[in-house]
């Protein structure tokens, strides 16, 4: 298959400003004087050379090329590599693609045209000068466009995943047309670039992790300040997520929760909250995460309506809390992440159940290392916790029968001499009115 030819070129102001009604001039234009108004808060050009620098030599050690790297909206990527290298969280597609050689200047491969990719290109200036639209999905004939530009269509062009949890790539029909139309590049499926790229956050990062945190916070504080009797577990969502988006953030994901405490029936919040009505006597479990520019933050602390009853009150007390605290402990340089999982143990010990997972890393969102009550899960290079690294504690203990659990989780930054949490939610039951 012969890779078609672009339909038409860029398409200047003045060229374009007396064609806005037909499609192609449209989606091809170029320098327009929208959005020049537009104000969005960007990482500096210092940073975003520290990161093409970081990862060009990844891209020298693994003999590379051409490096393909994509971001899109889901959870485990919530804008991935594509959103490291240039600010732009993608909503449009499955993926936006940026296109990184070792030498030449990178290529934004993003899904719109029009004024959809001129707003982008504002926004990414800083980053990326050369963004161009994909032409109604064809993202991969404008990569062996640039590819062919650049001379490398005889190159080891590396292959970065879309969704790195569940190592995700891109989709087979952009796949073939690489191969078909570079058959003498030689295709290669890297594994944990970003990540590992991202285990250590910079100083920039870190404010924006302490900014979702503090809109982390505010979201708890409208879900307590919303709860009441009569209201739908929905409505808290609503609370929670209008909280976030004031405060310049997004939403990653909201999950929460409620249930009697005199006859309780839930160890979790609810992944999509319902249209249960909140009674008084109910408690609401949840976990939360806002991002910031891109990273996120985790928060889950109970709420109940009403006085919470002695038997809420003895497992805060003597189980919640103090394990929580014991995981806590743990966190600060050079602690291994085995020693997170040990402290777990206190709730087996004390003959209570937990869910699996204790605590976790976050890089752009929730990766590893995964500590979990049976095993940890971690790279070579995370094994022992260093400053700039984030860990989310969340332990979830359980009643031996099964039927009530609380959820207890905070952000934290591992810092040079212990951790800072990213909020300043208290740790205690939260009372809504009733």
């Amino acid at each position: 298959m012969n890779i078609r030819p672009p339909r038409i070129g860029p398409q200047p102001w003045e060229i374009v400003r007396s064609k806005l009604d037909q499609s192609l001039p449209f989606a091809n234009m170029r320098d327009t004087p929208y959005y020049r108004d537009a104000v969005w808060e960007q990482f500096s050009k210092a940073e975003y050379e520290r990161r093409y620098l970081a990862l060009r030599a990844k891209m020298r050690e693994h003999k590379l090329d051409v490096l393909i790297v994509p971001g899109g909206p889901s959870h485990w990527s919530f804008g991935g590599g594509m959103l490291w290298l240039t600010g732009h969280w993608e909503w449009h597609a499955l993926a936006s693609y940026v296109l990184v050689s070792l030498e030449g200047e990178p290529t934004m491969i993003y899904s719109m045209g029009g004024t959809h990719a001129e707003a982008v290109r504002r926004q990414v200036a800083i980053a990326v000068k050369d963004v161009r639209h994909s032409r109604g999905g064809r993202y991969a004939h404008v990569m062996v466009e640039r590819i062919r530009e650049l001379k490398l269509e005889r190159g080891r062009i590396g292959l970065m995943e879309v969704d790195p949890r569940h190592a995700d790539y891109l989709p087979v029909n952009q796949y073939n047309v690489l191969r078909e139309n570079l058959p003498d590049a030689e295709l290669v499926f890297t594994n944990g670039f970003l990540h590992e790229l991202l285990s250590i956050h910079s100083a920039e990062e870190l404010d924006c992790v302490r900014k979702a945190g503090a809109l982390c916070e505010n979201a708890m504080a409208a879900m307590v300040a919303r709860a009441r009797p009569g209201v739908k577990e929905y409505e808290l969502r609503a609370a929670a997520g209008a909280a976030i988006l004031d405060g310049g953030g997004d939403i990653d994901f909201l999950i929460i929760g409620s249930t009697p405490m005199a006859n309780p029936a839930m160890i979790f919040g609810n992944p999509r909250p319902s249209g249960r009505v909140l009674q008084k006597g109910d408690i609401i479990n949840m976990e939360l995460a806002a991002g910031y520019r891109g990273y996120t933050a985790q928060i889950g602390s109970p709420i109940c309506v009403g006085e919470p009853t002695e038997m809420v009150k003895k497992f805060w007390n003597e189980i919640t809390l103090p394990g929580y605290r014991r995981i806590v402990a743990e966190i600060a340089p050079g602690k291994p992440t085995e020693a997170m999982r040990q402290a777990s143990k206190f709730f087996r010990d004390n003959g209570y159940q937990s869910r699996p997972i204790q605590c976790h890393g976050i890089d752009l969102v929730t990766d590893q290392p995964h500590v979990a009550a049976e095993h940890v899960s971690a790279e070579k290079f995370e094994q022992v916790l260093k400053p700039g690294m984030i860990i989310m504690a969340e332990p979830n203990p359980i009643t031996p029968d099964g039927m009530f659990g609380i959820f207890l989780g905070h952000t934290f930054i591992v810092t040079q001499t212990g951790h800072e949490v990213v909020d300043n939610f208290p740790l205690e039951i939260a009372v809504a009115k009733a």
